[in-house]
């Protein structure tokens, strides 16, 4: 855990926050597709992300979703912040896009650190803003692409955050991921296979444009 901590966050943190970070986390492992916070519940810590991908959606009244955006190895997340200074329940359901390894950071530290390190104050204004820029990036998708670009965008995220050009991924996830149907999906994978942007395979998608 101590080595992870220093890698991906030693360039940010000075030695004694990171040595409380240490002593104070509580450290833990997610297989992919798992969720990790729920929407409505109540969040008690903010996580710091060791390794892998987390993907981050928004859930309507009829339990539908949509992706946002995606956090990373060296990320945290911005409404988790937001509902442990809040004391409010999270508007997001956030799911393993891969095998996660990540420290848990009680929301009282966080308080205080914000006072006592100017380092993590830091840190945490720039994920508000990494965060703010990526929700920015989602509604303008939604509001200005239309569905086949949506798609191509969708994919393109996704074997960045997996470093793969190759997602293993149904069209059902993919329809799910992005409120629509099955069947336009399918219809649109076809039509980006045609324009060499893409190669379908069974329950997989290679990348060919990225």
């Amino acid at each position: 855990m101590t080595e992870h901590l220093k890698h991906n966050y030693g360039y940010l943190f000075e030695d004694k926050l990171l040595d409380e970070i240490s002593d104070i986390a509580v450290y833990k492992e997610y297989k992919t597709n798992t969720s990790i916070i729920d929407t409505n519940s109540y969040i008690t810590s903010i996580p710091l992300i060791l390794e892998g991908a987390i993907k981050i959606l928004r859930e309507d009244e009829n339990g539908d979703e949509l992706v946002l955006y995606y956090l990373e190895t060296g990320d945290t997340c911005a409404v988790t912040l937001s509902c442990c200074m809040k004391k409010t329940k999270s508007k997001i359901h956030a799911v393993c896009e891969t095998d996660v390894k990540l420290l848990m950071i009680p929301k009282e530290k966080m308080v205080v650190w914000l006072g006592k390190y100017q380092s993590w104050q830091e840190f945490i204004l720039q994920s508000y803003h990494n965060r703010l820029e990526e929700f920015i990036e989602a509604v303008d998708t939604i509001a200005f692409m239309n569905m086949d670009q949506r798609l191509f965008k969708y994919l393109k995220d996704k074997a960045f955050v997996n470093h793969n050009d190759v997602i293993s991924v149904t069209h059902q996830e993919i329809a799910n991921d992005l409120h629509t149907s099955r069947v336009v999906i399918s219809r649109l994978l076809k039509s980006l296979e045609k324009k060499s942007k893409i190669k379908l395979q069974r329950n997989q998608i290679r990348v060919l444009e990225l």
